[in-house]
């Protein structure tokens, strides 16, 4: 298996479409530079003549490319073997590469020739001259385990009161939930990180508020996952993946099961007993039973699995009467981001010609330096059954572009000196199943604001829809998308979108909640599927103390789900943690802030508020939401206004930024405050400040009148 090779080199794992294919395989990922050789030590029974074969496919096919973009080679002890593979074919399909001689040890590697993406499941070496290894699904899988020693059985993991299936926000908020509330906890995570789209693999922002009313502690452990990091397709640190595998091993109660995939599932009279999962490196298959379990995994893998009733697709207007939705119900989505970005460098650089690739001209090329969520496509395709098409796609539209780019007068052009530095090969993910509940909620309820009994986390994002552009230009294949905002007033979700209607012990939280198309446009964001993960934790807690279901916890137990979300789960920081009220503050009078005008110079940032956040009077540390946030450009400035003349003679600033749930930063570090005397405006002598580390500044200084 490539994925089990003992040095993997340049080449990354790729488990996204394993359900798909059959298993794992590894990516030569390398934005057009050949990667490093990834490379094992193989014992054969004895020497001599060996058929070899590859499982592997051309990636770029499907579309007629004129050429093949992933193609390497197979060394045998450093030397190369005769055939080019990764050049034959769509399917994934074993590539027969003739016989070479070998001693009784071999070192195997895998040489990438072109760093675009080529790609490879296994390798077979045979002295039977005449065997094909099979293709079909089924007989692969026994081969697999045939030739490999695996066991037929599945060996037992444990015992647990909850197993939660998906290491997104969700997922991760729902198991540390679950542990700190003292449940034996299981978390599965296909990666080799935590935090979904939110981690290195993708890299998009958390979105959404927390600490909503009507329970504002929930989101606590948001806050503590949170990285404070800002924007999408920005560098690794900025998703700190470390921070997020720190909180999780601190509870003693949760066991981290990374790089395992959950793929079987064993039902029996409507509920669930086992979920088997299989290692991806190793392919080793571990058997987890529990009372409840939680599907976090976006898909609603294991609810599908299970039989769980589930929708794909958006819904008709004719089915359910929403304003936003089509006539009549299709199969079409919101789409899939590859996003990317691209250095400056000292310079100029080269990068391939890429004839396999979307190909663009002066007409429709996108002028781009880097690729934000609405690079975005398969809208119309499945997201599930064709995740690898789709995210193909993405890479042939960032490769194709950026070639055009760079080739297209020469290389003496404005990219010349730009080299692409981050592509996503995992693909980021809107929208495939949606999971349904005893509710499913939908448009009017959100829009009216239709109050529930079992109201529990609360949505701030708009409706937030998607839909394919430059239809004519790239007819079925667009890879580019606008977003269409439907405003709303903070909206509670209730509980009973977060189980399943048909399986008994099935809780679920993220995007494969029981909502319709148009109500996963504002739900779906990872603020708020991360506090329902803390919800579902709360929940599985109370079907373990009185040995229910989930359902018994909205029929019988609501009260004690009430106190949880009330109390919340999430280790507090407290409210002024950080704040040094100066001496003066209780002799100084009304505070001439609260009845200003606020202006600012910049738009307000996608995770800030308004600019009479400013103002407000609120200064909760804990809570990022109440903030007014900058855009990234400086200087910047925000302005206050009076209908008439005040006078003035200190000033208090709160800055900063709730990063950890433990400590404030990204503070106001250089400023200097200004007024108004009539005629242009001043600086106050002893307002310039630089290098400041304060959240809470202050200053006194000689009265003036603006």
């Amino acid at each position: 298996e490539a994925e089990g090779f003992e040095k993997l080199g340049g080449w990354v794992i790729d488990q996204q479409y394993m359900d798909q294919m059959g298993s794992p395989v590894v990516l030569a990922h390398g934005l057009g530079e050949p990667v490093q050789d990834a490379a094992t030590t193989v014992r054969f029974p004895k020497a001599g003549t060996y058929r070899v074969w590859v499982r592997t496919r051309d990636w770029a096919a499907p579309w007629n490319a004129p050429e093949a973009p992933g193609k390497f080679q197979l060394l045998v002890n450093g030397k190369p073997h005769q055939t080019t593979f990764g050049t034959e074919g769509d399917p994934w399909h074993w590539q027969d590469g003739g016989t070479v001689e070998v001693g009784e040890q071999a070192t195997i590697a895998l040489h990438d020739l072109t760093g675009f993406d080529g790609r490879c499941d296994a390798i077979v070496f045979t002295d039977d001259l005449d065997l094909a290894p099979p293709n079909e699904t089924d007989a692969l899988a026994a081969f697999r385990r045939r030739v490999l020693g695996l066991p037929d059985e599945p060996q037992h993991a444990g015992r647990y009161d909850l197993v939660v299936v998906g290491g997104g926000m969700a997922g991760t908020c729902a198991a540390i939930s679950a542990a700190r509330l003292g449940l034996d906890v299981a978390l599965i995570q296909n990666r080799p990180r935590l935090g979904g789209n939110n981690s290195s693999d993708v890299r998009v922002h958390l979105g959404g508020n927390i600490r909503q009313l009507p329970y504002p502690a929930l989101g606590g452990v948001v806050d503590e996952l949170d990285s404070g990091g800002h924007g999408n397709a920005q560098p690794a640190k900025e998703y700190d993946d470390a921070k997020k595998l720190r909180v999780v091993q601190a509870e003693k109660n949760l066991h981290l099961f990374l790089n395992t995939h959950a793929k079987e599932v064993e039902t029996e009279n409507g509920r669930i007993v086992a979920v088997v999962a299989h290692n991806v490196r190793t392919g080793r298959r571990l058997r987890f039973t529990a009372h409840v379990f939680a599907d976090c995994t976006g898909d609603g893998t294991i609810g599908y699995r299970a039989g769980a009733d589930y929708r794909y697709g958006r819904e008709g207007r004719d089915e359910t009467g929403e304003s936003l939705a089509p006539e009549k119900a299709d199969r079409m989505t919101l789409g899939a981001s590859v996003m990317w970005y691209s250095v400056e460098t000292a310079e100029p650089s080269t990068f391939p010609e890429c004839p396999w690739a979307v190909q663009f001209n002066r007409e429709n090329y996108q002028r781009a330096i880097s690729g934000d969520w609405n690079w975005e496509t398969g809208f119309r395709v499945d997201q599930i059954e064709q995740i690898e098409r789709i995210r193909d796609q993405g890479l042939r539209a960032v490769y194709g572009n950026w070639a055009y780019q760079k080739n297209s007068r020469g290389g003496q052009n404005r990219w010349a000196n730009r080299k692409l530095s981050w592509v996503a090969h995992i693909a980021g993910k809107r929208e495939s199943r949606r999971l349904l509940g005893d509710v499913i909620l939908q448009e009017q309820d959100i829009v009216q604001r239709r109050p529930w009994p079992d109201a529990s986390v609360t949505s701030t994002w708009t409706i937030d829809l998607h839909y394919p552009i430059q239809s004519d230009q790239f007819p079925g294949e667009e890879f580019r998308s606008r977003a269409e905002h439907v405003q709303i007033k903070p909206y509670a979700i209730p509980y009973r979108c977060f189980y399943s209607r048909n399986i008994d012990n099935l809780l679920m939280a993220g995007r494969d909640i029981s909502v319709t198309h148009v109500a996963l446009g504002t739900v779906r964001v990872m603020r708020t599927c991360g506090m329902m993960g803390e919800v579902v934790g709360m929940a599985a807690s109370i079907c373990k103390e009185h040995d229910a279901m989930p359902r018994d916890v909205y029929e019988k137990h609501l009260d004690e789900l009430k106190a949880l979300m009330t109390c919340g789960v999430g280790k507090p920081m407290p409210s002024h943690s950080a704040l040094r009220p100066p001496e003066w503050l209780d002799s100084a009078g009304k505070n001439l802030a609260s009845e200003a005008i606020v202006t600012v110079s910049t738009p307000n940032h996608q995770h800030g508020g308004p600019p009479s956040n400013i103002n407000d009077g609120k200064t909760d540390l804990r809570d990022n939401g109440s903030r007014w946030l900058s855009t990234p450009k400086t200087p910047c400035w925000v302005e206050l206004r009076w209908q008439k003349p005040q006078k003035i003679a200190a000033a208090r600033v709160i800055s900063g930024y709730n990063s950890d749930g433990k400590r404030i930063d990204s503070v106001l570090h250089g400023f200097v405050l200004q007024y108004h005397d009539g005629q242009e405006f001043r600086d106050l002598p002893g307002t310039s400040v630089k290098d400041n580390e304060a959240v809470d500044w202050n200053a006194r200084f000689k009265p003036v009148t603006t």
